[in-house]
């Protein structure tokens, strides 16, 4: 005759942890047919009581990470009372923690699941300033959360990816005199656009270092003063026609531009 049990995961946030625990464990018995069963977002001692009444008419463990200390107490009591076998999966943990590094815990449920939708969407939001690099496609203008702009040059896709590590949604567009500028700009991204400008004297050198790396001559007219100053003139018409704000990135790191950024989209200066 098979074995058979069940185990059930009790948790104040979503249980993963404990259930990785549960399958892990039961895994090394084989020989026997045992289930498991979770019970997420259990905040109070009506919910553990529906957990255990139900765990003392079988044979079943109870695994639960709770972080709230009283309702922690309260599960493992009841559990007692009933005969109940539970095992602690966080608890331990947190309080060797805190008497060896004389820190008291947070005590707030979900907070590895908040940490790892943060570094979700800071992945999302680094496969998004990929996807709509330069102008790539106009479309994800509309999903953005900031849209760059400005000529060749003036840092739009390193800022964009330096935000995208905030998970911000950054699109940028290149300004070119001879490519007109995506009507998504001037519609969905009128009030979330922000100009990137530099001095013509800087940008000349920029330029012209960038065509030496690339074994190319530095006359050509992509480095010339004159093709510089008509793309300048070009990008400022575009601001001066979006009303939009604009950050100067002569002689500033990457991380003071986007830092730049960051003020005057949470100062609501759009």
């Amino acid at each position: 005759m098979a074995h058979r049990g069940r185990i059930y995961i009790v948790s104040d946030s979503l249980g993963e942890t404990a259930e990785r625990v549960a399958h892990g464990a039961a895994i090394q018995f084989d020989q026997a047919e045992i289930r498991i069963e979770r019970l997420s977002n259990v905040s109070d001692c009506r919910g553990i009581d529906a957990v255990l009444e139900r765990a003392a008419g079988e044979t079943a463990i109870v695994i639960y990470t709770i972080v709230r200390p009283d309702l922690s107490a309260y599960l493992k009591r009841r559990a007692e009372e009933l005969g109940i076998r539970t095992v602690d999966v966080m608890g331990p943990v947190i309080q060797a923690l805190e008497d060896t590094l004389g820190l008291k815990p947070q005590l707030v449920p979900g907070l590895s699941h908040r940490l790892d939708r943060e570094y979700f969407d800071r992945v999302e939001a680094i496969e998004f300033a990929v996807k709509y690099d330069d102008g790539k496609d106009p479309r994800g203008i509309r999903e953005a959360d900031i849209v760059l702009l400005g000529v060749s040059r003036t840092s739009k896709t390193p800022v964009s990816l330096y935000l995208a590590n905030h998970r911000l949604k950054v699109a940028n567009v290149p300004l070119v005199p001879e490519v007109p500028v995506p009507q998504e700009v001037f519609q969905e991204g009128r009030n979330k656009s922000i100009g990137l400008v530099i001095d013509a004297e800087l940008l000349m050198s920029i330029r012209r270092q960038r065509l030496k790396s690339l074994g190319l001559g530095s006359s050509a007219q992509y480095a010339t003063m004159e093709r510089i100053v008509a793309e300048l003139d070009y990008a400022w018409d575009i601001f001066n026609r979006l009303k939009c704000p604009v950050v100067d990135v002569s002689n500033h790191a990457v991380e003071e531009t986007a830092t730049r950024v960051l003020e005057i989209r949470q100062g609501g200066h759009h």
